[in-house]
């Protein structure tokens, strides 16, 4: 059956040009652990996944248990990471379906050691990463009072292994990149206690799409090296074809990654219906927008209940046609008025595009923020469920 038209288009060969892509910014310094958690930051997990599989990914960045055991089951031969870690009664579900989860609390150990035990898990069997908060306040073992008890919990008798050392460069936009050496000086610190401990993690699990493409590479893998250990950086915005924005001023490496990354992204619907109304008319609830001279308008199919945020109306403009349309009043839950005045012969069935380009024009969720006072990343990630995305 024909559903309603209002979709989400997700250009896989984009994300695997991505992946490509930033592989070879972070070669040969580090490793890359694709970030496809919240659903591939909205774009849908069934389908980015295997799309950064099919490009040499062999590590994927999940938020939760539920959401790994989701990943395993796409890609059963992929290192899948647990970023947001383990709750409690989640410890089974970990060692059944061999997902690494990040910790930094000790009653998580005590959960995956437990669920461990009770599988009779070989000795070191169970890798984990330990993430250290480097000045977030965030999520993270803060050294040394808070990392030492954790560290004392691996020993060669245990089922655990520590598999890698985490942090989150938070401040990795800011140009002057003052914060992220402090935060990496940090870090080096905490290194010192995890060798002084006797433990040899494989990784150095540091760094965000903005770290990448600003050149960081190289340093955390010089930072990794020192110690014995492999840098894994994790791409999520870059690899879905934006660049974030750096504060205040943008580094040359942004731009040229600008023309070698993809959208992945392409939001569309239709216009249900165009009418015409006279001077005075009232559009939408409220009666917010007020017709100034006779107007044509265009219903489509998509509203805040699809993810397009309310707060746009009266100040946003969508394409049809190749051309900008105003939204005319509230964004409704299923729907929104755009004037087509000045776009000759718009009919029902004509494409909208929400994100995405017709003709010379695009929108993309950089512009959505921008009007809405918010970031890109919560753009993707409201688009509702029910909006149906398909691989192109």
């Amino acid at each position: 059956m024909p559903t309603r038209p209002c979709r989400v288009e997700i250009s896989t060969r984009a994300l695997e040009d991505n992946f490509r892509f930033l592989k070879s910014l972070a070669a040969p310094h580090a490793e890359l652990l694709a970030i496809v958690k919240a659903d591939a930051y909205g774009h849908s997990l069934a389908l980015c996944a295997p799309a950064a599989v099919r490009a040499g990914a062999e590590s994927l960045g999940v938020t939760s248990v539920e959401e790994g055991i989701s990943a395993r089951e796409i890609c059963p031969r992929s290192r899948i990471l647990v970023i947001g870690g383990v709750f409690p009664g989640q410890g089974f579900a970990v060692v059944e379906h061999r997902l690494t989860t990040v910790v930094w609390d000790a009653w998580q150990i005590d959960e995956l050691e437990s669920a461990a035990q009770s599988a009779l898990a070989p000795s070191g069997s169970i890798p984990v990463h330990i993430e250290i908060d480097t000045g977030m306040s965030r999520q993270g073992a803060v050294s040394p009072d808070g990392l030492a008890p954790l560290l004392a919990r691996f020993t060669t008798a245990g089922p655990l292994r520590l598999g890698g050392i985490m942090t989150h460069l938070y401040a990795a936009d800011e140009a002057d990149g003052r914060v992220t050496a402090e935060q990496l000086i940090r870090l080096d610190a905490a290194l010192d206690e995890v060798a002084a401990a006797g433990l040899h993690p494989q990784w150095l699990n540091v760094g965000n799409s903005a770290a990448l493409l600003d050149g960081r590479a190289e340093a955390i893998g010089a930072q990794a090296r020192a110690r014995g250990m492999k840098a894994l950086l994790r791409p999520g915005l870059a690899l879905y074809g934006l660049v974030p924005r750096f504060d205040p001023a943008e580094p040359d490496a942004f731009a040229a990654a600008r023309s070698g990354l993809l959208p992945v992204l392409a939001w569309k619907s239709a216009v249900v219906s165009v009418v015409s109304v006279p001077a005075g008319t009232v559009v939408g609830y409220n009666g917010t927008f007020v017709a100034t001279e006779p107007m044509r308008l265009a219903l489509i199919a998509a509203g805040y209940g699809d993810g397009l945020t309310r707060s746009l109306g009266n100040r946003f403009s969508l394409l049809i046609r190749g051309q900008r349309a105003p939204i005319a009043g509230r964004i409704s839950m299923d729907q929104t008025v755009l004037d087509v005045t000045d776009i000759p012969d718009v009919q029902p069935g004509d494409e909208v595009a929400i994100i995405g380009s017709q003709g010379e024009e695009s929108i993309t969720a950089h512009d959505h923020a921008d009007a809405a006072h918010t970031i890109p990343w919560e753009i993707f990630t409201r688009i509702a469920p029910r909006v149906t995305r398909i691989a192109v």
